[in-house]
């Protein structure tokens, strides 16, 4: 009788706050076709992780049940039908669930080398943020050099990434922050002006500018229609989340009027064929520019995979600037 070899892991005991994320033991996963088997070294923090242990994020039906969307660590077993990913490699990857655990099963397509350089800690910050931000910013939203990008919550895992690539490829950035701290940081990742929420209105900065050319908003409800009326003629808004909610009354006769565009996109839900081609475009696009140093991930704080609890309880004060990390094998 052959015994099934288990791990260690995290789970969702309940939907609630995050005293429900408890250490368990778990089957180790194989390889379905087309995937690897990582043994992760470190584990990425991100707000849907959040959203999932509260209820308001279900994993897809063939996703692993357990949190955690992007990881790094060392490649242990190989599906049938992968190509130019081999044992031993190191990588690091967006996962479809899972990540919370000593092992994870992901499509190989999926997985991106280590940029050198860089350690395994920071590696686990990329995949989850660079995908959101790529696709969502210049793939869906067109940036263009010399367009203004205003970008809502700069200081997060999100914001730190976009400033930086949008600094890059030209655009003139504008965020917003909740702490005079917060704006610092960003202004030092390159942002061009940082508004204080609490003492400005990000409205009339970027109206005085001429508006905005483009907005990746993750916020939602009532900023919605502000965000509308702090478009440029013909801007575009880019919607990744809606931490207040996503309804809201509002008038969209402007999107005629201004000819405006207001999308949107989430990650997890799509195809494993659309988030490979992401992964291709990273690595001849971006990937290159995090080996030269030009930008890289913004660390917060460590945590241990069985203090995931704390590293949620951190995130959820909005009081980190950059990414949290779990650090599950090293």
């Amino acid at each position: 009788m052959t015994m099934t070899k288990m791990m260690r892991a995290v789970e969702i005991t309940k939907h609630g706050g995050p005293d429900v994320l408890m250490p368990t033991q778990r089957p180790m996963p194989t390889p379905a076709h087309g995937q690897v088997v990582i043994k992760v070294a470190y584990a990425g923090v991100n707000r849907p992780d959040a959203l999932q242990r509260a209820g308001l994020y279900n994993p897809p039906a063939d996703a692993s049940d357990l949190p955690g969307l992007e990881a790094s660590g060392e490649v242990v077993d190989v599906g049938d039908g992968v190509d130019g990913i081999k044992l031993g490699d190191m990588v690091c990857a967006l996962l479809p669930g899972g990540g919370y655990a000593e092992y994870v099963a992901t499509p190989a397509a999926h997985c991106l080398p280590i940029p050198k350089g860089m350690d395994l800690k920071q590696a686990a910050c990329l995949p989850e943020t660079y995908f959101t931000v790529w696709s969502n910013v210049f793939q869906r939203g067109g940036l263009q050099a010399g367009e203004r990008f205003l970008i809502h919550g700069g200081s997060s895992g999100i914001g730190t990434t976009a400033i930086q690539l949008a600094r890059h490829f030209g655009a003139r950035v504008f965020v917003t922050a909740g702490s005079q701290a917060k704006c610092d940081a960003c202004i030092a990742l390159g942002a061009e002006r940082a508004i204080n929420y609490h003492d400005e209105d990000f409205v009339d900065v970027l109206r005085a500018q001429g508006g905005a050319d483009l907005i990746l908003d993750m916020v939602g409800g009532p900023y919605i229609p502000r965000n509308l009326s702090a478009l440029a003629d013909e801007g575009r808004l880019v919607q990744i989340a809606f931490l207040q909610g996503p309804k809201v009354d509002m008038n969209l006769a402007q999107l005629m009027t201004r000819r405006l565009t207001f999308t949107g996109s989430t990650l997890r839900p799509q195809s494993d064929l659309a988030k490979a081609r992401i992964a291709a475009s990273l690595r001849d696009r971006v990937w290159p520019l995090l080996e030269a140093g030009a930008i890289g991930p913004v660390m917060d704080s460590e945590f241990a995979l069985d203090d995931a609890n704390q590293a949620h309880a951190r995130m959820e004060t909005s009081g980190h600037i950059g990414k949290i990390v779990l650090r599950v094998s090293v």
